[in-house]
């Protein structure tokens, strides 16, 4: 049988024609009908009860549709100094743009964009108020609207519609209600101002933001009382929510709910202004002539402990960040950095010496012929001997190393009689000042040589803040005081203050007899003409000064290095001497030149200007000293 005799009979007997066909195809699409209409009804009902669809939430993502919400940021704290005048503050500067979509309507379906007709208006307040010409405010409006008549929702204005200050804002916005016109907003950018430029620049710090790419993240601090207060400093966010329409905007009127900004709390500093920028401005003229790698200045009221003025060469300016870079010094290298202070650690050897009943002042001391033996070291005077024999009053005026390794034997000849006054003046640790990065500096190595080197400030490391706590136990008759560089905390929010107290670190040390006369074997240094080794460099008119000069040398790879200025050289001053009321420690290291009134070119006129100041506050008349 042929193949098509066998499909007809095939047809014949299934009987399929094309009505029955027909039949059997609407019977299929109608029951299907039925079973797909029956299956989405269940579906919606089931999307309607549980209100999620593949495990999204309806209601959250309508809410998301139709509500909006913007942080608002908290007002990061000032930084003040002890008068309460700025420091460090929070400034807002802003970039303008307009809005053109028709669909930004306010109450009322009151027009908030931009209108064609008022372009030219917006590009006039613009001209007279911001960097922007006429011309260029019509060239971006105009980019704005397409040939087809459709807008943009909004547009900016380029690098000139932006650091706008807050008075600007305000004269714009004046100028659009006197015309009014609407169309052009705002928006705000964090940003920190530092009035006085170069000004204890590294114990203050800078800020940054805290992502480059998102200005809304805001300020964080970096480096000094920025960085180390940065919680305290920068407060909390508040938030708004509120709706918006269709295409994301907020719709004007509309706000559901705010949580308001808590502004961060002001730090009142124990710095006055007036001898800070003294300060500052007698630093760069000596930075200048004598170039020193570095160089650092402290002045402290000697009963508190609080820093009126400190500072450090290079330094930088933390509003412009000029002088940041990859040559920078990116340390407070006055709690940061140790350093054998050399000289005007013999003080301490002295006073120690008293305490223990082993300094005689009239007495005086053999200086062994080709130096003291230390073992494999010898140790010499500056002078190697040649002022003759010295009384130990005058190894301190004279600073006879000599001198003080036969004190420090006295005491004995192991060295942990010594060791042991280090530890009280709080050498070996910490200050504990709060400041990123203080080291601890490092007491000498525990053998008798080493103990016996530190008493004239070698083999041992300190930091200035280290000695500046250190010298208080000499200044205060006995009783050492921790520095402060903090007055008080005020939280603006809730009106409290946070009032930093005086705080005793070791009490008594030394005798107040031997203070005193410490104290006075320091105004030999200055005042002796034949064994003060600072003879009428350092003066102060009207006063005693108490002082002791430093010239330490600086361990590099090969030891001790040779150079003809590698030293670092320093000065201690209490004034009055009689009873102290500040106490200045100056060091610079490495200058290319040196002489001896290169301190003094800061130290005398930043202490005249100090003790009138003080004349003039107290309103008392100081009689000369005599």
């Amino acid at each position: 049988m042929s193949k098509k005799n066998k499909i007809k009979n095939f047809v014949k007997k299934k009987n399929l024609n094309p009505m029955n066909n027909r039949k059997k195809v609407g019977i299929i699409l109608f029951a299907t009908s039925i079973g797909l209409f029956f299956l989405f009804a269940f579906r919606l009902t089931y999307i309607v009860a549980v209100g999620k669809v593949a495990g999204v939430s309806l209601p959250e993502k309508t809410a998301d549709l139709y509500q909006g919400s913007s942080v608002v940021k908290a007002k990061r704290g000032a930084i003040l100094d002890r008068n309460g005048d700025v420091i460090a503050e929070d400034a807002t500067s802003y970039s303008v743009y307009a809005i053109l979509s028709e669909t930004y309507l306010g109450e009322e379906n009151k027009k908030l964009y931009a209108q064609k007709k008022d372009f030219q208006t917006l590009a006039e307040i613009l001209d007279r108020n911001t960097e922007l010409t006429k011309d260029e405010v019509l060239k971006y409006l105009n980019s704005g609207v397409n040939e087809d008549g459709t807008v943009k929702f909004q547009v900016e204005f380029g690098t000139k519609g932006k650091n706008i200050s807050l008075e600007t804002r305000q004269k714009i916005e004046d100028e659009l209600k006197q015309n009014k016109v609407s169309g052009l907003y705002f928006e705000g950018h964090p940003a920190r101002i530092y009035p006085n430029g170069v000004f204890a620049s590294h114990f203050i710090g800078y800020t940054d933001s805290a992502d480059a790419k998102d200005d809304s993240k805001g300020l964080v601090g970096k480096m000094g009382l920025e960085e180390s207060y940065n919680d305290i400093l920068k407060g909390q966010d508040g938030k708004i929510d509120y709706e918006k329409d269709v295409y994301g905007n907020p719709l004007p009127g509309t706000v559901a709910n705010e949580k308001k900004a808590v502004d961060g709390k002001d730090i009142y500093t124990t710095i006055d202004s007036r001898i800070q920028s003294q300060l500052e401005s007698l630093l760069d003229p000596v930075v200048e002539e004598y170039k020193p790698e570095d160089m650092t200045a402290m002045l402290m009221k000697a009963d508190t402990g609080e820093i009126l003025a400190m500072s450090q060469r290079p330094s930088y300016n933390p509003e412009t960040k000029e002088g940041l870079g990859k040559d920078t010094v990116w340390r407070n290298i006055l709690v940061e950095d140790k350093f054998e202070p050399g000289s005007t650690m013999k003080l301490f050897t002295a006073a120690a010496a008293m305490q223990e009943g082993k300094f005689s002042p009239n007495t005086t001391f053999n200086y062994p012929v080709g130096g003291y033996k230390l073992d494999d070291r010898t140790v010499n005077d500056h002078d190697f001997g040649a002022v003759g024999p010295l009384t130990f009053r005058q190894a301190i005026s004279w600073s006879s190393n000599v001198g003080m390794l036969t004190l420090e034997q006295a005491m004995d000849p192991t060295g942990q009689v010594w060791k042991s006054y280090l530890e009280k003046f709080g050498f070996g640790k910490s200050t504990n000042s709060g400041l990123a990065g203080e080291s601890a500096g490092e007491l000498p190595e525990d053998n008798w040589v080493d103990l016996a080197m530190s008493s004239f400030g070698q083999a041992i490391s300190v930091t200035n803040f280290q000695m500046m706590q250190a010298y208080t136990a000499i200044a205060n008759d006995g009783s050492m005081t921790k520095p402060q560089y903090i007055s008080k905390i005020v939280d603006k929010n809730t009106g409290e203050e946070k009032v930093t107290q005086t705080e005793k670190v070791g009490q008594p040390i030394i005798t107040p007899q031997a203070a005193s006369d410490i104290r006075t074997y320091m105004i030999d240094t200055v005042e002796d003409p034949n064994y003060g080794i600072a003879y009428d460099v350092y003066k102060v008119p009207g006063y005693h000064v108490a002082a002791k000069t430093g010239t330490a040398q600086i361990t590099g790879e090969n030891g001790y290095m040779a150079g003809l200025t590698d030293y670092t050289y320093s000065v201690v001053e209490m004034v009055p001497a009689e009873k102290p009321e500040y106490i200045l420690y100056l060091t610079m290291k490495k200058p290319q030149t040196y002489t001896r009134e290169a301190l003094a070119k800061i130290a005398n006129p930043l202490m005249k200007v100090v003790m009138d100041s003080m004349d003039s506050d107290s309103n008392e008349v100081v009689e000369p000293a005599k």
